[in-house]
């Protein structure tokens, strides 16, 4: 029997926004989890936008209201940049980010950290393959997926997949490479069908949807007809997608999207307060409420917010 189609997201409200990141020139790039009970949100801490000093700020909380710094990754010679977090199967958490070295011609590394509270974490750990920037990580099925994309000419995107979160093994070794493709959003169905939302930024730049059944070696791509940047893609428990993105349409702001896989349509839903150098959202579904954390720097400053955005019902 055919499953009913899942309803369309037709409104969405932002109901509360705080500043929780400001004490860096900038704070930047984040990611949101939930473990343990307990909030952390992850950012780059630096001088500006690009520059050699970043480092990851790690903050907790435990009611997603007051917050303190849990921890602060560094790695010598390094700006760390964009951290993910993946919790594991075991209870643990990982954190991922990008080690960028050098100056006029950068290389970069993805090492990932792990931690069994959020407030202690080990050593880093180089994963992946030097110059493929492994961007998001979800697990599935006993398994780690992950798209890395490469940082240097030709430019692709990849798909792996891991049995421990470290030993990355390549699935599909080119998954799209036209049009400069590389920051994604990956999430899984219930049925096992992976979806994609990737960025591009060559040629027309737009947006690309992809979808595999497993083993995820034939994937089917819908160009969305819209440019955005750090794309998070979340599956809400009643099946409907939401994404989080910097819409790149003339006037820059983070902005909450409804993702209609079978129409594949992109519809912003609401503006998050922002402006100007913005955007990186992670996304967390908790007590019917979609929490995001976001940077933005309308506020003459480059910091971290959290937002709480009520959704509305399915409409078929």
């Amino acid at each position: 029997m055919t499953p009913p189609p899942i309803g369309r997201i037709v409104d969405a409200e932002v109901t509360a926004v705080s500043r929780i990141g400001d004490t860096a020139p900038h704070s930047a790039f984040t990611d949101l989890v939930r473990h343990g009970g307990d909030w952390f949100c992850a950012f780059r801490e630096g001088t500006s936008h690009v520059s050699g000093d970043g480092v990851i700020r790690v903050l907790a909380s435990p009611d997603g209201r007051s917050w303190t710094s849990a921890a602060v990754l560094r790695r010598d010679g390094s700006d760390l940049r964009d951290p993910r977090f993946v919790p594991r199967p075991d209870g643990r958490l990982h954190l991922y980010a990008a080690a960028a070295t050098g100056e006029a011609t950068k290389s970069f590394r993805t090492m990932a950290w792990l931690s069994p509270d959020g407030h202690r974490w080990g050593d880093p750990t180089p994963v992946g393959e030097p110059d493929v920037w492994l961007w998001r990580a979800v697990w599935h099925a006993g398994a780690m997926y992950g798209v890395g994309y490469a940082t240097r000419e030709p430019r692709f995107v990849r798909l792996y997949r891991s049995g421990d979160g470290v030993d990355l093994h390549p699935v599909v070794q080119t998954l799209f490479a036209g049009g400069y493709p590389n920051e994604s959003g990956l999430v899984f169905e219930p049925d096992g069908t992976a979806v994609c939302l990737l960025r591009r930024d060559r040629d027309s730049a737009t947006a690309q949807l992809g979808r595999a059944r497993p083993p995820y070696r034939d994937w089917h791509w819908t160009d969305l007809g819209v440019q955005v940047g750090g794309p998070a893609l979340l599956r809400l428990p009643d099946g409907r997608l939401v994404a989080g993105v910097r819409l790149l349409d003339g006037r820059a702001r983070t902005a909450i999207c409804a993702v209609d896989a079978e129409r594949r349509e992109l519809t912003e839903l609401v503006t998050l307060p922002s402006g100007g150098d913005t955007s990186y959202p992670g996304l967390v579904w908790h007590d019917d409420l979609l929490w995001v954390s976001y940077y933005s720097s309308h506020e003459g400053r480059t910091c971290v917010y959290l937002a709480e955005v009520a959704i509305g019902p399915a409409h078929r």
